[in-house]
Formats: structure tokens, sequence, C-alpha cells
């Protein structure tokens, strides 16, 4: 028996990593062609950036990493150059950075306002949050197919701490004007902040084709849609991971809104839980951040939890924690738990009565716990 070593993302099925990353690419393609119509100067900028800085990040560490030794022979800088990139720096290593600067601009702000009062596109969180997602969301723990973490995701959140006081979620354009009801604030800072008597100043049909205040990208659900069914139909999204996490989602969000419902707020349950799937970035993680086949689990059942697990952080960090959008902490944190959930002495490729029983405790405690939490917690102050 021969046992080969390959990098990750493990496949197991006809398909090539490069296959995948191209349909990734073309899943993004509507919600970044979609950005670009509604907010062009802003999405080119962002985009620009950050394609720029990882990509030659990823060149630079490639060449850095595969550099002669120091034999105290003398070399061209031509013999360097091929030896550190000839077979080394391929297509892969171009669109999986290309992919991890899609994603960040589509989850970047709008825009961001100087201490002057003048508003700009997201400059500088565009410029340290690309370099710091590429080099420690990826590079350090050794590049294509090693990272642990979601760069983009990495990226986004260190530019949101550094520059998330200056950070503008929305411009009056062709596509959206703001309504004077609700002063600017997104459909997910309404619900933070208990303003649950706002919620309806956005309806469906606002939230579903993004004409709300948000990211450059997350806002346009149908996009995100298109590309999500594009992914599953070429089987380069795994539906296990989007199933669990859009279901747990689902049931502990209704849970809420049942809890709410009893403090007298008056909330439909399930608008709310409708008004909670298309706020924020709940669909775009689950088809293009969760799915990465890199920092998600192997086994069907590792995937199941993984997604549910998500969930669970997700709603918890929403209705419990300060900040009104909990997604990208719950990417992070699932990918700390991934390798965890495939560890060799409880991982199992088949689902059996313990996974199904721990996926059955998450879905139940985390019930219970949203429940009680919102009914007798004094959480809501609303």
């Amino acid at each position: 028996m021969i046992i080969t070593k390959e990098n990750a993302p493990h496949l197991r099925r006809k398909a090539t990593v490069t296959r995948m990353m191209v349909d990734v690419l073309i899943a993004l393609a509507p919600t970044l062609i979609f950005s670009l119509i509604v907010y062009p100067i802003n999405t080119l900028v962002t985009y620009t950036i950050s394609v720029f800085i990882m990509l030659s990040a990823e060149f630079v560490f490639i060449g850095l990493t595969h550099m002669f030794p120091k034999d105290g022979v003398k070399r061209t800088f031509k013999e360097k150059f091929i030896h550190s990139y000839k077979g080394t720096f391929t297509q892969n290593n171009f669109l999986s950075a290309a992919i991890s600067a899609v994603i960040f601009t589509l989850i970047m702000p709008v825009a961001m306002k100087l201490p002057d009062g003048s508003i700009i596109p997201p400059i500088y969180p565009a410029i340290v949050g690309s370099l710091v997602g590429i080099v420690l969301g990826k590079l350090v723990f050794g590049g294509l197919g090693q990272n642990i973490f979601n760069p983009a995701v990495v990226g986004m959140l260190f530019a949101k701490l550094c520059f998330g006081s200056t950070y503008v979620y929305y411009a009056d354009t062709w596509f959206f004007k703001m309504p004077d009801a609700v002063s600017g604030a997104t459909p997910l800072g309404l619900i933070n902040d208990g303003a649950l008597s706002n919620i309806t100043e956005y309806q469906t049909f606002d939230l579903f084709f993004g004409r709300i205040p948000g990211t450059l990208g997350e806002v346009y659900k149908i996009t995100i849609l298109i590309g999500l069914v594009y992914l599953l139909v070429r089987r380069s999204a795994d539906f296990r991971i989007v199933v669990s996490y859009l279901g747990t989602f689902t049931v502990l969000t209704l849970v809420a809104g049942l809890a709410l419902l009893g403090l007298g707020t008056g909330i439909n349950p399930f608008s709310f839980t409708l008004y909670s799937l298309l706020s924020g970035g709940v669909l775009f993680g689950a088809t293009f951040m969760l799915t990465d086949p890199v920092t998600s689990p192997i086994n069907p059942p590792s995937r199941v939890i993984y997604g549910m697990v998500a969930a669970l952080i997700t709603v918890f960090i929403r209705l419990f924690a300060a900040l009104p959008e909990g997604v990208g902490f719950s990417i992070l944190l699932s990918n700390m738990i991934a390798v965890v959930l495939d560890h060799y002495e409880w991982s199992n490729p088949r689902f059996n009565w313990k996974n199904i029983l721990a996926m059955s405790l998450i879905v139940i405690v985390g019930a219970l716990i949203t429940f009680l939490a919102l009914m007798y917690g004094g959480v809501y102050h609303g």
C-alpha cells in the first residue's frame, strides 16, 4: 500500500482544488458585481487594495519559503527567482488569495468617516485588514491549505476592532435611501439596541434585495442565494454545513422570538426569525465562509456539529453580547474546534447514536438557555 501525503482541502470525490476555487469565484461574482453597481468607487477601491495586498503577500511568502539554502554559492537574480517560483507559485495560490480578497471586500463597510467629517472609501481598514488577514490568518500557518482560520474573517475582525468607530454602513444611492425613522441604524442594530418596535421599518423585500444599510456585499441576499445554489449544485460547498447552520440558527431564533413575545413586546416570532435570517452576514457566512474546505472538518457528522456550534455562537453573540453581529466571531471560534471535532478518538465518518445525541443536545440546551435568559435573565430591557 502506498500512502500519499496531501495538503488540505481533502476531497473525497473526483474534483480538483482548482475547480472548486473557480466555482467559489463564480458564486461570488453576482454579489461582487451588484456591489460594484450600487457602490462602484467604494467597492472598486476596497477590492483593488485587498487583492493587491493579499496577492503580493502570497507571492513574497512563496519566494521566501523557497529560497536557495545559504551554501556560499553566488547566483544571479534570475536563477534565484526561477528557483523560488518555478512550480511553487501556482494558479491555486493566485485563486486562493483572490477568493480571500473578494470575501474580505464584501464584508467590509460601505465607507469610513475621517476626523474632519469627510466620508471616504474604507481605505485604511482595507489596507490593515487585508494584510493582517492574509499574514496572520494564513501565511503564519504555512500558507495554502495549512491555515486553521478563515483569512478574510481574521482581517475583517481586526480592521473592525481598529477602525470600527469610523465605519459608515450606508450611503444614499439610486438603489437605496435611508428611512428617517431608523436614523441610519442597521437592521441588527435595532435588535441589539432593543428597538424592536422599529424593525418593521425594513420590509422583507428590502432585506432580501439589500435595500438596507450594511456591508458592501452581505446585504444582497438574492445574489448570495444564487451563489449558494450554484455551489451546492456543483458540490463545491457541503450542504451539511449550510443546512445545520441555518437550521439551528432558525430554531434558536424562533425560540428567542417566542420568549420576546412572552415578554409582551408584541413581536411576531416568525417575522422576527425571518428578519434575523435576512439581517447581517448569516447567509453570506453560511455560503462562503463556513463552507471553506480548509478550515472546516472532514467527516460528515463533524461538519454537521460544526455548523450547529457556529449557529449557537452566532445567536448567543447577537442576543446576549454587546456586538450586534456574531457571524465573524462564530466562524473563527468554530474554526478553532474543527480539528477537535475530527480527532480520531471520537470522530466517526458515519452517523451514530453518539454524534446524533451531541447534535440534539446542542439544539435543546441552546434553546433552553436562550429562552430562560430572555424570559428570566433580565437580558432584554426594551
